[in-house]
Order: C-alpha cells, then structure tokens, then sequence
C-alpha cells in the first residue's frame, strides 16, 4: 500500500507566475522540489461546470504566485455559532489531500493547488498586527484553506514561521495537518509558541474519505515525535460523522490516541460535526460517486449549512465526549467548533461565556 504520510509526494509539476519567477522564495522551492516546472501568464480560469472535473488534476500541479490580497485575517466563522476567535494566515489554497467532505470543494472558485511566495508582505502583516496590539494575545493558524504541513517538504514554510512566533510572547501558532511529515520541525527553538495538530477520524472514515492522507499511526507517530521535541499538540475530530459503527470506530481512535501520546502534552481538542454548504453535497457526490456519508438526515442550521438533526449531533458528541473525559488531562480544553450554546449546555453542562468565553477558554490552555 503506498503510504500518504507526505502527500507532497503527489504534486507531479510546477506551475510559476511569470511575475513571481524571481521571488527568492519560487527559486528556492522549485531547487527544492526538483520537479519539471513552467512559466504561465497567470493561472488559467476555469469554468464553474468543469471545477469537479479539473480538481484532481490540479492538486498534482502546484501553482506559485503572488498573494494579491491580505495574509492575515480573522477566521470565516458566523456570528450564529460559538466562534474561538482564530486568527487565520492565508498561505495559499487547497492541498494535495483529497477529503470527500472537503469544504473547499464548494468554497473556492479555482481548483489549482496554491502557495504564495511573497512571504516577506506576510511577516509584515504580522509583526504590524502583534506589534500594533501587545495586549492582545491571538491564536493564529494557516490550516483554514490548505493544509499546515502537507506540501511543507517541498515549501519549507514550517521553518521560518516556527522561528518567527517563538519570538512572540503575544501569539501562538497552530498547524494543523492531516499528513505524517513534520521533519522540518525537528531541532528548532521553538519555546513552545508552536502547537501541531492533526484532524482525526475513525480509521474506517480516514480510509474512505481523506485520500493521500496519512495513516492514523503515522499522524499518532509524528504527534509522539512533536511531543518529544517539546512541541504541544492539539487534535480535531471533525467533521464527525455517522456511519455504521461509528461509535467502536471513534472509541478505537480515542484509545489509539492516548496509547501513542502522552496526554499532557495535549493543549486542546475540538468537536464538530459532519456540515456542509449546500453545493457541496452535490459536487462531493459527482466527484465521489460511492460515498454515502450524505444519505443521512440533515436540517438547515443557522449558518445555511447543512446539520445533523440536533438530538443526533448530542449523542454523536455524549459519547465521544464521554471517552474523551476518561484520558484527557484535566488541563486540555475539550471544546466544540461552531456549535450553539444549546449544545454546549446539554453536552458539555455549560456554556462558554460561564468560562469567560471561548477563545479565554482555548487561551488559557495555551498560556
């Protein structure tokens, strides 16, 4: 079976923006990445119809351009839900990974794999932003509209990021990361201003819908690594969702984790489950014809996103809440991502702003 533990091993071709070619950053991943590359005017549109058909494709050819817009921005949660208040740094889109439920498939308007090469506009934006607010303490990720670390052995992003925060007594940085590589975080000073994290699924979920992803024993094995080098961890399991024996699936999972890492090292851990844009489903099933994780009953939640009944999401998160509770150390945050305070009452027996709020929960594990 070919491991996906690097993902980047799916990436066949460079494609440069004829503007971007002499950007230091292009030449040292296209010497780094040894691929045939080419130059191109700009990334070539593609029509909405033909999206689906072009993704695969694109997700083999790794675009490198210039970030026209802004590096840094706050997450796109909704006012209807808890947010945590992430902060999100834009370091380019979609990944090499192909997850069935993706949301990317409905959001993005292009199908090509991206990173942006300006990075030094990046590093302004955040030293102006952390400079600019010394009071404020952020929780900054770049895994909202890629993967943190599947493409990081040809792009080697990791490395000057990690530096960069460890001299941040204000922030945290948070990779998240459904690949095995985390080679380039091996020896640097990272004083703790970094937390890896990984998405986690049942192994039945993981196998059938996040291809060229990496195994749950060789997440849990780079996770074991990142805790030996002193890095703090995180984990998300979400999106999840219903099939049949989920709850033996979600409870190996659970077991495998606490086997394989030590729960100290652990700062938090989300749940959410399975939702979607409307477009999404219909897209998702044309591109994956076989997946049956659609054909169960959904409502329209608060966000326009497509929900599990709300009595069913309670019982999905009650038992892995249950599990959770019975390993994690009582200083890892247990939290939900975009939920109601309805839930967090019936699940968790309070709300967040009963703790202070969210995001002074999520802080307070970190600091």
């Amino acid at each position: 079976m070919t491991s996906w533990r690097d993902p980047s091993r799916h990436i066949t071709s460079l494609a440069v923006e004829a503007s971007s070619a002499d950007c230091p950053t292009t030449r040292e991943i296209i010497g780094r990445a040894g691929l045939p590359w080419r130059l191109v005017a700009e990334r070539e549109k593609v029509d909405a119809g033909l999206f689906a058909d072009s993704l695969n494709a694109g997700k083999q050819e790794l675009y490198l351009c210039h970030n026209k817009g802004r590096f840094f921005k706050p997450c796109p949660g909704t006012k209807e839900y808890r947010c945590c208040g992430y902060q999100v740094i834009s370091t380019g889109a979609n990944c090499p990974i192909d997850c069935v439920y993706c949301i990317l498939q409905a959001y993005l308007n292009s199908p090509w794999l991206v990173h942006y090469v300006n990075i030094a506009q990046m590093f302004a934006e955040l030293e102006s932003a952390l400079c600019t607010q010394p009071d404020t303490f952020f929780r900054i990720g770049t895994g909202e509209f890629t993967d943190s670390l599947a493409i990081d052995r040809l792009t080697g992003l990791s490395k000057p990021l990690v530096r960069f925060f460890a001299e941040r007594s204000n922030a945290i940085l948070e990779l998240k990361t459904k690949s095995g590589f985390v080679d380039n975080l091996q020896g640097l000073e990272h004083r703790q201003r970094t937390v890896v994290a990984w998405s986690l699924n049942s192994t039945k979920m993981m196998g059938h819908c996040e291809l060229r992803s990496a195994t749950l024993a060789e997440r849990l094995v780079a996770a074991r690594n990142c805790a030996e080098w002193g890095y703090r961890l995180a984990f998300h399991f979400d999106p999840i969702i219903a099939h049949p024996g989920w709850e033996k699936g979600y409870a190996e999972t659970i077991a495998e984790l606490f086997r394989q890492v030590p729960a100290e090292a652990i700062v938090w851990i989300s749940l959410g489950a399975l939702r979607y844009l409307p477009g999404l489903k219909e897209r998702a099933e044309a591109r994956f014809p076989t997946t049956r994780i659609y054909h169960h009953e959904f409502v329209p939640g608060l966000d326009g996103k497509a929900r599990y009944f709300r009595p069913f999401r309670v019982t999905l998160y009650r038992h892995l809440l249950q599990l959770l509770r019975q390993q994690a150390a009582e200083t890892t945050c247990l939290y939900f991502c975009m939920e109601s305070d309805e839930i967090w009452q019936e699940v968790m027996g309070f709300t967040p702003d009963e703790k202070g709020g969210l995001a002074a929960m999520l802080d307070a594990a970190v600091r």
